[in-house]
């Protein structure tokens, strides 16, 4: 995910204010949701021993807020069980959520009010791609180590000069295996050849998927007929879509986030195209499902990180404690959070300290441990080595189709 407008912006205010972090922490403090007693409290505050305190830089509010929402509860779900068995090498988890209401200005400040303030051990990186960015610079000069669950493009790690963003990790993959899967379950899974892209010009995540599945489905022999863009918040998308219909694609690859998709597929099958639908992990969002419609989902792909209907037994231990606790089917956001935390905790059970150097080593060499959302390994990017997940919707409902392994 990720949301990089203004991105340049918020990274020059972010280093004309790296002087003066301790005055931006305190103004941010009691108006981008503070921390949260019930995310795992010990009940214990900043400082004391005895406690490893998480930060969680999230969209809670904002046009994003349901996968920061839903990371946080994923979050809170896991440190309850593990302080409920013994906590990471004896002590207890604290969880200090922070709101940066799925904006990059935002993000900086929550980053700059944990790092400061509340004195965390760990964050869990923002949600969108573009909020991670904003605030990697602050993870790096404080040795704090970050990780975003679902910030999927590939500069989130790596810079451009090829440099690695030392304190910065995912739990998720990268934008560019999406974009390659969606290519090859076009053409080797549905056995299409003519496709169009309709994808939001807006956002780099967009674009990053849109590149590398042009580039896949070229490799494979197909051919795309027709691209066509929008940008984020448009809600009138008929002249794109007809022009995209008069194309005769087979299928329709649609990379963006499901505020604009669940109206772009609700038009979509008003205006006659009744062709495959695909996109990747910014559909996931029960929204998409109420902007859309159920009926006018059905023939429609994602790609995602994990399916609660996936047999593994240890996918269904956890949706069974989600579902204990919360009431509800936990979605793939939800699963990215719990494994955000398991992936921390074993990386600062290995360092044996909360020294942030030391952590940072540990969760690079993690290799093959088993997560909700598949056996998990760093490469030496920093990006997650993992499967994907094919998924279909049905009247609504999401159904698992297949895995796909990296």
């Amino acid at each position: 995910m990720e949301e990089t407008k203004k991105l340049k912006k918020y990274a020059s205010l972010f280093l004309a204010s790296s002087l003066v972090v301790g005055a931006l922490a305190g103004c941010s403090g009691g108006s981008d949701g503070g921390d949260d007693s019930s995310s795992g409290d010990s009940g214990s505050s900043g400082g004391d021993s005895d406690v490893i305190k998480i930060g969680a830089n999230l969209e809670l509010t904002g046009s994003v807020a349901s996968y920061g929402s839903s990371i946080k509860q994923g979050a809170e779900l896991a440190i309850e069980e593990i302080n409920a068995n013994g906590g990471i090498n004896g002590k207890q988890i604290k969880l200090v959520p922070v709101d940066n209401k799925s904006e990059n200005a935002e993000a900086v400040s929550a980053a700059q009010r944990l790092v400061s303030q509340e004195k965390v051990d760990v964050m869990i990186g923002p949600a969108t791609s573009g909020n991670v960015l904003a605030t990697v610079q602050i993870a790096n000069q404080n040795k704090i180590p970050m990780v975003t669950a679902s910030g999927t493009a590939p500069n989130v790690t790596e810079n451009e000069d090829g440099s690695i963003n030392e304190y910065v990790f995912r739990t998720c993959f990268i934008d560019p295996f999406q974009g390659i899967i969606a290519a090859n379950f076009a053409t080797e899974e549905l056995g299409v050849k003519n496709v169009a892209i309709f994808a939001d010009n807006s956002s780099d995540y967009a674009k990053g998927l849109a590149a590398a599945f042009k580039e896949q489905i070229e490799a494979n022999g197909g051919k795309v007929v027709a691209e066509a863009a929008y940008v984020a918040d448009d809600t009138d998308f008929k002249a794109s879509l007809t022009t995209l219909k008069s194309k005769n694609p087979e299928f329709i690859f649609i990379p963006g986030y499901y505020e604009e998709v669940g109206l772009i597929v609700k038009q979509a099958r008003e205006l006659g195209i009744d062709v495959p639908l695909m996109g990747a992990d910014g559909w996931d969002s029960p929204k998409l499902v109420e902007l859309a419609g159920a009926e006018n989902l059905n023939n429609s792909f994602i790609i995602n990180h994990y399916s609660s209907e996936d047999p593994d037994q240890k996918i269904q231990d956890f949706v069974k404690a989600f579902n204990d606790k919360y009431g509800e089917s936990p979605n793939a956001f939800h699963a990215l959070g719990y494994d955000t935390v398991y992936f921390i905790k074993d990386a600062i059970e290995r360092a044996g300290s909360l020294d942030g150097e030391k952590i940072k080593d540990a969760l690079a060499a993690t290799k093959e441990i088993s997560l909700v959302s598949g056996t998990f390994s760093v490469d030496e990017k920093h990006n997650a080595v993992k499967s994907a997940t094919i998924l279909e919707y049905v009247d609504g409902q999401q159904k698992f189709k297949t895995k796909i392994e990296p």
